[in-house]
């Protein structure tokens, strides 16, 4: 938005009624003055598109109307995140115009799977603030952290998650570090994991952490301010990688009934093969036993793992050189 925005171009933003979080995204919308308009569905969208017929149409993910867009306008895919799911190469069963993707290697991948589609590497433009310094991070001491300190940023994701796998009073173990907990927002607002956002309260109660709200959906300061990445198998685990900055990977899930045993074939179809590809990005917590002397360590040694950062990062995120949404933009314009 803000390079098409240096280029002089309207950027209109197409929010849809049945979306989670209706309220957070009213208040971004007015924090960040968009130019925004509420739609009912999908098909109220292509309503929406085939009347006000706009250069581009950039989606996020899947949409099941773009065959129907392609005599009124183009259509791009851009995806939010990188890393080991296999909905990151699912989404591309849509027909988009151009996908923009982050890397030769999932470009070259994505192509094999999808021959007929086109497919631009761009890079990664979600860390562009942060390699270009316009992401400063968070006030610790306003947040009532120490700035003294060495900073822990905990990003789980909502399922499989490490939430009901850690200790429940594991702040206290770590009582020498800062702690930013940055959970997915289901984890906060959803009734079905009522049990995750019950214990992320709980530890909200230690003088050393600071929970993100929901309203802060906004990682990349939380990043910045971080010293060490302690995920599971999310995004965040890789986009902290790409800054070069240490992570602590941790294998240990609470699973439901329904992906264990027999059923764990669930949760590898879940997991993309990638999630094994490229498990020597970080060191591994295996249990969380085991999490303390993974974070002490690498605290310590934190360029212990860069060499393999460097090399997963060129495959994922492809160049970090605060270009990527000049890139995107010059395609669209171009």
């Amino acid at each position: 938005m803000a390079e098409l925005g240096k280029r002089e171009r309207q950027v209109r933003f197409v929010f849809h009624r049945t979306m989670d979080q209706q309220e957070i995204a009213k208040q971004l919308i007015l924090s960040f003055g968009l130019d925004a308009v509420w739609v009912d569905d999908n098909r109220a969208a292509l309503a929406l598109y085939q009347q006000d017929k706009p250069d581009w149409v950039i989606f996020g993910n899947a949409y099941p109307f773009t065959k129907e867009l392609k005599s009124v306008t183009k259509t791009a895919l851009m995806q939010h995140g990188i890393g080991p799911k296999a909905c990151y190469y699912e989404v591309s069963e849509a027909v988009f115009d151009v996908r923009f993707v982050e890397g030769q290697h999932r470009l070259a991948r994505l192509q094999a799977l999808f021959p007929e589609q086109t497919f631009i590497d761009t890079g990664y433009a979600k860390l562009d603030p942060l390699i270009n310094g316009l992401e400063t991070g968070l006030d610790l001491k306003s947040l009532g952290l120490d700035p003294g300190k060495k900073t822990l940023l905990y990003a789980p994701t909502f399922y499989p998650s490490t939430i009901e796998a850690m200790d429940r009073n594991w702040p206290k173990a770590f009582a020498e570090y800062n702690i930013l907990i940055k959970p997915h927002y289901f984890s906060l607002t959803k009734p079905s994991y009522r049990k995750q956002a019950k214990l992320l309260h709980h530890w909200a109660d230690f003088d050393n952490v600071y929970l993100a709200t929901v309203e802060e959906i906004n990682l990349l300061p939380f990043m910045a301010s971080a010293d060490l990445l302690i995920s599971d198998a999310s995004s965040a685990l890789f986009e902290f990688a790409a800054l070069d900055k240490p992570v602590v990977w941790c294998d240990f899930y609470h699973l439901r009934w329904s992906y264990r045993g027999i059923f764990s074939f669930r949760f590898k179809n879940r997991m993309d093969e990638d999630l094994y590809r490229y498990a020597d990005v970080a060191v591994h917590a295996k249990d969380y036993r085991s999490l303390k002397s993974a974070v002490d360590q690498q605290i310590k040694e934190p360029n212990s793992f860069r060499e393999n950062r460097s090399r997963y990062t060129e495959e994922l995120a492809g160049i970090i050189d605060g270009r990527c949404s000049i890139r995107i933009v010059d395609y669209l314009l171009g």
